[in-house]
């Protein structure tokens, strides 16, 4: 997964935060290659967290802030009872459609970031015990709230990856540009 930052307006705002965003979902992406579905699914920390259920909570995640910053209904619901659901792979979802997914999550949120009129713009914050009731936020908000979610998880990819097979980030660096790093 690449999404290019628009090439038309270097170093504006925009495009730095997407950049941004853009660069910590590559940490995530990078600490599955070479991995098979079921390595990607394994679990070898004390937590329950694996690399593949890491890949699709980000992607949701980033899923369910665009849908309400458009204020529409998002892609994939969770509850209280299917939260689980969110950290693991479900049925015939693998990797590879996951990556998928998160592409195109990402190709949309560019696209909407680069079409509303401001970054001032606001939207609401959703109804929860962790945020202030009627509170609005805006796209700028929204923007650092996704990297900092990506990032958090990046250094969880990035522990889960050494702990399955001793990689690093700066090896799978190299293994995704085609070079080898000793």
């Amino acid at each position: 997964m690449v999404v290019h930052v628009n090439a038309e307006t270097p170093g504006d705002e925009r495009g730095a935060l997407l950049a941004f965003l853009d660069a910590e979902r590559g940490g995530v992406r990078r600490a599955l290659l070479g991995l098979t579905d079921e390595q990607a699914a394994t679990t070898p920390s004390a937590s329950e967290l694996s690399l593949s259920g890491l890949l699709k909570h980000v992607a949701e995640v980033e899923e369910s802030w665009l849908a309400r910053a458009r204020e529409v209904a998002p892609e994939v619901r969770r509850t209280e009872e299917n939260w689980g659901e969110s950290f693991r792979l479900v049925g015939d979802e693998t990797v590879e459609d996951r990556l998928a997914y998160w592409e195109k999550v990402a190709r949309r949120t560019e696209e909407f970031i680069r079409s509303v009129p401001s970054l001032d713009d606001t939207f609401p914050l959703p109804d929860a015990p962790w945020f202030p009731d009627d509170e609005r936020v805006s796209m700028r908000w929204l923007l650092l709230r996704l990297i900092t979610e990506v990032a958090r998880h990046a250094g969880h990819a990035d522990i889960i990856r050494e702990s399955l097979d001793g990689r690093t980030a700066f090896e799978l660096v190299a293994l995704e540009r085609g070079e080898s790093w000793a």
